[in-house]
């Protein structure tokens, strides 16, 4: 392999994207991988994955696929993280990206060295140090369990976070209490309604349950040829209309109201669920109130006994091994351009920190187009002064639409994957006027 001038942080979907678009444009890299294989969360079993066993896409193959890469025409439409994961190990074996990649190696530091990076990682050999001109942090968002402020009361019953379910036998013949209003939660609370004695679902606020199919179709696939063509407050009119016609508002099934329209927060997708609820063998309760040994008292004033809480409360956004000072506020605060360029560290780029109304794997990919083009020189940013523009432009209408819940990170999926497509050929212009 060639001397690398860039590290990449991380071996999953974003690190495998950035290390292939980087190869296409004669860009050598090196990526550290902390696992002992590639494909990052959606390897069952591998050390910090939180896949479980019943794990499969929320979003349609169609859409969720690499554009180089397409899925098999006879999979399922959201096919299992056995597949997904196989899928990777195929993309790495298809576009040559194993010899890249460092694997059991967990980055301990990443400092700024005059005009370039020097990187410090912990491997099975001891450690390894590597001085680049770039960084590409790719490491995802979903590894650091967030777990929930402390109630009134003591709560003795068992508790765990999703990231630690594996799957039902861990549930089985339990009352289990499952909290939150995610994709992990309907999945695991699912998942209860099989194996445990009685399964409760809390919700502190109401969430829109999408089924998986709408039409016909995958539902996802409907909103993207929506929004094409939309702005997104008629597409959040039309697509609430179609859900409320064909599964009723979530009201009808014990859940909460939710406080903000649809395209307003992550979708939950499930078929499953609506269908375990009317037949009362999920049981929907509101917000916790207080803990009393193992009698949890909800909002409502309802009391159940429970035997075991699985917390689905999600992650923390974090980054050990980078300097403080470089983060900011946070790294779920940190304004970049495009989602991708710090503002203020040439060389330092992040794939994949965002959250997305869809898929991760064609955004993270068109990330990584733009940041090799960047380091291939045939891309170029706007002047700094129009770079934190664009950043203060883009928060302003992502606190509109999603409020405070993380509007740094948040991406409407076709109204980004096309702006980074335009950006790219813009940049383009930019540098080659400037040769």
């Amino acid at each position: 392999m060639a001397v690398p001038r860039v590290a990449v942080v991380g071996a999953g979907a974003a690190g495998l994207a950035t290390l292939k678009a980087l190869a296409d444009a004669g860009v050598p890299a090196i990526a550290f991988e902390a696992a002992d294989t590639l494909g990052g969360l959606w390897v069952y079993g591998a050390p910090g994955s939180p896949a479980y066993r019943t794990l499969h896409l929320n979003t349609s193959k169609g859409r969720t696929e690499f554009a180089d890469h397409p899925m098999p025409a006879d999979w399922p439409d959201y096919p299992d993280h056995t597949r997904v994961a196989g899928y990777l190990g195929d993309y790495a074996d298809r576009f040559g990206l194993h010899e890249a990649v460092r694997l059991r190696h967990t980055v301990e530091r990443v400092t700024r060295t005059g005009d370039g990076w020097r990187v410090w990682a912990t491997g099975p050999d001891g450690p390894v140090e590597v001085d680049v001109e770039a960084v590409v942090v790719a490491n995802g968002h979903n590894r650091v369990p967030k777990r929930p402020e402390p109630y009134p009361g003591e709560c003795t019953a068992e508790q765990m976070h999703s990231h630690d379910y594996r799957g039902p036998e861990q549930l089985a013949g339990r009352r289990v209490l499952v909290v939150g209003g995610g994709n992990s939660a309907m999945d695991i609370a699912v998942d209860a309604s099989y194996a445990a004695e009685r399964t409760l679902l809390s919700l502190r606020r109401g969430v829109w349950v999408v089924p998986k199919y709408l039409l016909g179709r995958p539902s996802d696939t409907l909103n993207g040829a929506l929004a094409r063509r939309l702005p997104w407050r008629l597409r959040q009119r039309i697509s609430q209309t179609m859900i409320t016609t064909a599964v009723g508002p979530p009201t009808r099934y014990g859940l909460p109201a939710p406080a903000h329209g649809f395209l307003q927060d992550h979708p939950t997708l499930s078929d499953a669920l609506l269908s375990r609820l009317t037949h009362g063998d999920i049981q929907a309760r509101p917000g916790i109130a207080r803990f009393d040994g193992d009698r949890v008292e909800f909002t409502d004033g309802r009391h159940d006994e429970v035997e075991l809480v699985v917390w689905c409360t999600g992650y923390r956004v974090e980054m050990p091994f980078l300097d403080p000072a470089l983060l900011g506020d946070g790294a779920d605060r940190l304004p970049l351009y495009r989602h991708v360029f710090h503002l203020d560290a040439p060389g330092l780029a992040f794939v994949g920190l965002m959250q997305s109304t869809g898929a991760a794997f064609p955004l993270v990919e068109a990330q990584a187009r733009l940041v090799a083009a960047r380091l291939a020189g045939t891309w170029a940013p706007p002047d700094p002064a129009r770079q934190a523009a664009a950043c203060r432009e883009e928060l302003r209408a992502a606190t509109a639409r999603w409020g405070q819940r993380r509007p740094h990170m948040r991406v409407d999926f076709d109204v980004y994957l096309a702006e980074l497509g335009r950006e790219l050929a813009v940049g383009r212009r930019r540098a080659g006027a400037a040769r």
